[in-house]
């Protein structure tokens, strides 16, 4: 990436109505590969794509906080993609330890030799080269993952190897991406375990946390049919399924229901309705299985609501 990329308008790019310009260059061939591949369909929901440009263009730490399947590591994957910038995913579950974040000392073969050496972990690594890191799933972070980080959510901020007595300096294109179920409160919802009750002073160094809600019927139907393009001309049933999925997260407020429909699972409903032939099948293998056995004549109540139809019964894909 060139030090000084070149810039295009936002409205150009993305369609939103902005004078702001963001960067946008062509990366260097051995880090060519992890530039995300573009989606032609993908909606972006404005504000949360301001957010996410203004850590590329300004170097802002942005959180993205949402419920699952809203979109929010695949809305930075996206922005990173029309921008031509590479970008490197990490998931912050449990089983990622300090050494796997940060490097570990390796015993290699030198000219029949064996000697220790140190192996980058991805921090380091990203650190130093024009790559946007994206931290995924950042509430469910290990502590001393997560303290790993305190300096380095700094907009200038560097990383100590104290095992190699090194002070790592960002690269000046590296940015720095976080996604969250949670805003930092824990499983309050019993939704999502798992997740950390963040440190506020850390939290506090995130300068851009953008919400991503679930999107109108209209634009959640605009995705499914662009991710499943069987589902052209199928309005009535594209309708009905978004209406059906809305039904479900409203049951969820109001605590009828332990789980909701998320955008994701529309697709995958989508997709199995174009393997089976059959929607209400489909519906089942896709969600209703996954419900509680005494909530699962309330998922039924609902498909008859917007299909007209016993979830028991075949309701071919053509009706």
């Amino acid at each position: 990436m060139n030090d000084a990329p070149e810039t295009a308008q936002v409205r150009e790019l993305f369609g939103i109505d902005t004078s702001m310009r963001v960067p946008v260059a062509t990366p260097p061939p051995e880090l060519a590969e992890h530039v995300p591949q573009i989606d032609p369909a993908y909606v972006f929901d404005p504000d949360v794509t301001l957010a996410i440009l203004s850590g590329f263009a300004h170097n802002r730490r942005v959180l993205v906080q949402g419920m699952h399947g809203t979109g929010k590591s695949t809305h930075v994957e996206q922005v990173a993609a029309r921008l031509g910038w590479p970008c490197v995913r990490v998931n912050l579950d449990g089983h990622l330890s300090r050494l796997d974040f940060v490097g570990r000392d390796t015993v290699v073969l030198r000219d029949g030799v064996q000697v220790t050496e140190f192996a980058e972990g991805i921090l380091p690594w990203a650190l130093q080269r024009p790559v946007a890191l994206l931290l995924d799933e950042y509430d469910a972070g290990r502590p001393e993952v997560m303290f790993v980080l305190q300096r380095v959510l700094e907009r200038e901020g560097s990383l100590t190897l104290l095992d190699q007595s090194r002070v790592l300096h960002p690269h000046p294109g590296f940015r720095l991406f976080g996604t969250a179920n949670t805003v930092g409160l824990g499983n309050t919802s019993g939704l999502y375990h798992g997740v950390q009750r963040l440190n506020h002073a850390q939290l506090d160094r995130w300068s851009v946390v953008a919400a991503l809600d679930y999107l109108p019927a209209e634009r959640e139907a605009e995705i499914v049919v662009g991710q499943v393009p069987g589902l052209v001309g199928r309005d009535e049933l594209v309708s009905g399924m978004v209406q059906f999925a809305a039904l479900t997260r409203s049951a969820f407020a109001a605590g009828d229901l332990s789980t909701l429909m998320s955008p994701r699972t529309v697709i995958a409903w989508g997709e199995n309705v174009e393997i089976f032939g059959d929607v209400a099948r489909s519906l089942r293998l896709s969600f209703t299985n996954k419900c509680a056995e005494d909530e699962r004549a309330l998922v039924a109540q609902l498909f008859q609501r917007c299909f007209d139809a016993d979830l028991d019964d075949v309701l071919p894909a053509t009706a």
